[in-house]
């Protein structure tokens, strides 16, 4: 009887234990559960490829004649008649325009008539000097007597010679009041219509010489040395599709123009067809690079995380978003910038929300597969 209390008793004990130590650790093992990992980010991402382009730049001109002439009236007046218009073809000695010629010619009736009075005057001192010559002769003056009469006839005769030159003069300005064109060409512009009161020497016929023909054009002061004199260009125009000629720069201006901040140049254009025509819309290519192409990337501007001074991109590594420093380019198209250092093809990269993301942390590419 003994032996069973003292059996139970023992077994009691055991199962007091053993409830005692499973209710020690069931409250433990509620407080120690572990955190759930965080899930990752979803971001739009690209992968980047490089574009193939040429080295040479494009730049537009128009074309132009190798020697531009302003012509203008050597006397002022009144223009009275107007033979040309813009693109009239001329010869040499063709009269462009005309001034009114009244007062030029009361000038040279007035030239004329002094010049017949000096020569009545001159011949006067040249008879009295020869008719007391003979009396000097004759030692019937004096020689200071002689002289005076010699000095009278030297003067009229510088008078006549004066007259004459005045004359001349006068001729010449009724010669300048038509304006003839000095060689053969083209007119470009016409800048003074009839009734107009013109200036002496302003410009009212501007006219292109000779055949040569050259692509005006102003170049950025970012591109100017591709141009220096002899470097070759090809040459298309807007008009005359298929049509390609080539030109060698001959001009290139030392200073830039204080307003656009560009530089003036002229392209020669070598043997081009009778099709080209001055005024022209032109483009010029050059050729010094034509043969290498090269490798460009881009990247949207919303892709570039800057917070100081050097940009940075989220590279996409191993399902892990990780800072890159990048070196940035010109600004290209549609809001995209060209990148030169840092990035490779095949790189993948964030494009939306670069200012929320964190070093390391877990990413998933939008519209990848899970």
């Amino acid at each position: 009887m003994n032996q069973a209390i003292t059996r139970r008793f023992a077994l009691a004990l055991i199962c007091m234990a053993v409830l005692s130590v499973s209710g020690c650790k069931n409250p433990l093992a509620r407080d120690e559960k572990q955190p759930e990992p965080e899930a990752p980010v979803l971001v739009a991402a690209m992968t980047i490829s490089p574009s193939q382009s040429h080295l040479a730049h494009v730049f537009s001109g128009e074309v132009r004649g190798r020697t531009e002439t302003a012509l203008g009236f050597r006397v002022p007046g009144k223009v009275i008649a107007r033979h040309v218009e813009t693109g009239t073809r001329v010869n040499t000695g063709d009269v462009l325009m005309a001034l009114d010629p009244k007062d030029i010619k009361e000038a040279v009736t007035a030239a004329r008539a002094q010049v017949e009075a000096a020569a009545s005057q001159s011949k006067l001192a040249s008879d009295l000097l020869k008719r007391f010559k003979a009396l000097y002769d004759q030692d019937f003056m004096s020689k200071a007597e002689l002289d005076r009469y010699q000095n009278g006839a030297d003067s009229a005769a510088a008078v006549l010679k004066q007259a004459r030159a005045q004359l001349t003069q006068a001729a010449n300005q009724l010669s300048y009041c038509a304006l003839t064109a000095d060689s053969s060409g083209v007119v470009l512009d016409v800048r003074a219509e009839t009734g107009q009161v013109v200036g002496a020497g302003q410009p009212v016929v501007i006219m292109a010489t000779g055949t040569e023909r050259e692509i005006e054009m102003f170049v950025p002061e970012n591109q100017v040395e591709e141009f220096h004199p002899g470097a070759p260009f090809n040459a298309t125009f807007w008009a005359l599709p298929g049509i390609t000629v080539t030109g060698q720069v001959r001009y290139i201006s030392p200073v830039a123009d204080p307003v656009t901040r560009t530089y003036k140049a002229r392209v020669t254009l070598i043997d081009p067809p009778d099709s080209v025509r001055l005024g022209m819309t032109a483009s010029a290519v050059s050729l010094a690079h034509n043969d290498l192409a090269v490798s460009r990337i881009f990247i949207p501007l919303c892709a570039v995380y800057q917070t100081g001074g050097t940009p940075m991109v989220w590279a996409i590594e191993n399902q892990a978003a990780h800072l890159r420093k990048i070196r940035l380019g010109p600004v290209g198209r549609d809001d995209t910038i060209q990148v030169l250092d840092g990035l490779s093809a095949g790189d993948v990269i964030a494009v939306a929300g670069v200012h929320k993301l964190l070093e390391g942390q877990a990413v998933r590419i939008q519209g990848a597969e899970k």
